[in-house]
């Protein structure tokens, strides 16, 4: 049985651009690094993204696509604004799926595809741990 996400993985031909790009949108530091990896925990669970030099990758992908990873946001037009202030281009314009579900996606610099969304359930989870 899945009990939660624990690493989401993206790849970089340029990993120290790629990290310290996530670095400044982020905020943080990685609070784990090795030559060609490093890892940041954010959001309420503590949730690991790891950027990875592309040589590592399992499967060479021409363009972004594949899954997308939806990450809650606080204010969905804020953070898509600063992440295409950062260079990412949009892949999926801001879209309303119903009532408490709004999605927004960009590809960072990198070729990754960054989903953010707001998401009523989720902070329905949240206000369960209260």
């Amino acid at each position: 049985m899945l009990r939660g996400m624990a690493t989401v993985s993206f790849y970089a031909d340029d990993h120290e651009a790629a990290k310290a790009w996530y670095t400044e949108f982020l905020g943080i530091e990685p609070y784990f690094t090795v030559p060609g990896y490093a890892e940041f925990r954010i959001g309420d669970y503590r949730h690991e993204l790891g950027i990875i030099d592309r040589r590592y990758a399992p499967a060479k992908q021409d363009g972004p696509g594949g899954e997308i990873v939806f990450w809650h946001v606080d204010d969905l037009e804020a953070t898509v604004a600063r992440l295409l202030e950062l260079g990412a281009k949009e892949y999926e314009p801001i879209t309303e799926r119903g009532p408490g579900f709004v999605t927004a996606s960009v590809v960072d610099p990198f070729g990754n595809v960054l989903g953010v969304m707001t998401n009523v359930h989720y902070l329905a989870v949240l206000a369960e741990r209260s």
